[in-house]
């Protein structure tokens, strides 16, 4: 993901030279053997290398967007929002499964996954099917599935096996009618120092303003309803004729209990100029100065609308009663 960044960087600014310095090990990538919705720290995959940029030891971070908390810690913000891969998540079997789909797999197969967001829709969709933990990177997860015959298929995110160029794997692509994918899924998010206005400047270039938009409501969403990935909460946007539709939706455990609603809003509108103390506006942890402000505020109130929609329904005690079964696991 680093390497994608600092290509796009280097097409863009061929006078500059990057430096790949420090590969890093973050605690989410070191603890392996619990599930992620268990570890109980927000920062699982972003703590360390914050702690590199509070040191100046490196002038930016690459995350996937999906790992980023909602607020971050003072200091930081999120300067560029690459262009977003496919959200979607995707069904990799297998190979005695090849061909298979979900629906045509033997009662009380085995599907790994450490979501429980993923867990929660599916369980519900697929009920003849069985769902366990796995943890690991993409390699480590594939050699389980692929060495062992303890699962008949993992559920991944699509645009990790396509940045890793293991598309081919992909068995079956999951809709939104089956699973809604996690806030920010897909898209890359560049952290810098707030006040280096220098290297916020420079990293600005890579926003694309649509996956920013909707990355920004999805944000506004989770945020509102304090989710996070002890708790399933999923999301689907789509921007089409400057309208902005977010769909959000969370879930029981077992998917049994589900609250799932739609709103929009226009995000047309032109861009001012900015310059100033709102030149710095952070929308749930993102600056984007090349995309207009109002569009932004329009995302975010879109995000929090529709949380408090779902909260005045009865979400909150659905999320409670989730985040305490999961913790009594």
């Amino acid at each position: 993901q680093t390497n994608s960044v600092v290509t796009m960087l280097r097409e863009l600014y061929p006078d500059l030279r990057f430096e790949i310095a420090v590969a890093m090990s973050t605690t989410g990538d070191k603890i392996l053997d619990t599930a992620l919705s268990k570890i109980g720290e927000k920062s699982l995959f972003t703590k360390e290398l914050e702690s590199a940029l509070e040191r100046n030891e490196v002038d930016l971070v690459v995350h996937s967007l999906k790992d980023l908390p909602t607020s971050l810690p003072p200091g930081f913000t999120i300067g560029a929002v690459c262009k977003r891969e496919n959200p979607l998540d995707a069904v990799v079997f297998h190979p005695k499964n090849c061909g298979k789909t979900l629906s045509l797999l033997p009662e009380k197969s085995v599907i790994g996954t450490s979501s429980l967001r993923r867990a929660a829709q599916l369980k519900k969709k697929f009920p003849h099917l069985e769902f366990r933990d796995i943890r690991g990177n993409l390699n480590t997860r594939l050699k389980k599935l692929d060495e062992k015959e303890d699962f008949s298929a993992i559920i991944l995110a699509a645009a990790g096996l396509k940045r890793m160029g293991w598309e081919n794997r992909i068995g079956q692509l999951l809709g939104p009618e089956d699973c809604l994918y996690a806030v920010g899924q897909g898209a890359l998010a560049v952290e810098v120092r707030a006040k280096d206005q220098e290297i916020l400047n420079m990293v600005s270039a890579l926003h694309d303003a649509d996956t920013v938009l909707c990355c920004i409501a999805e944000r506004a969403f989770m945020k509102r309803l304090e989710g996070g990935c002890s708790v399933p909460v999923a999301v689907n946007t789509l921007l089409k004729d400057d309208q902005l539709y977010l769909t959000g939706a969370v879930y029981s455990l077992d998917g049994s209990d589900s609250l799932k609603e739609t709103m929009q809003t226009g995000v047309s509108y032109p861009h001012q100029n900015e310059d100033g103390p709102n030149d710095d506006v952070q929308h749930v942890g993102i600056t984007a100065k090349n995309v207009p402000g109002q569009a932004q505020e329009a995302a975010e109130n879109l995000g929090v609308e529709l949380a408090s929609l779902l909260l005045s329904k009865g979400a909150k005690h659905i999320l409670s009663v989730a985040r305490q079964l999961n913790d009594a696991r």
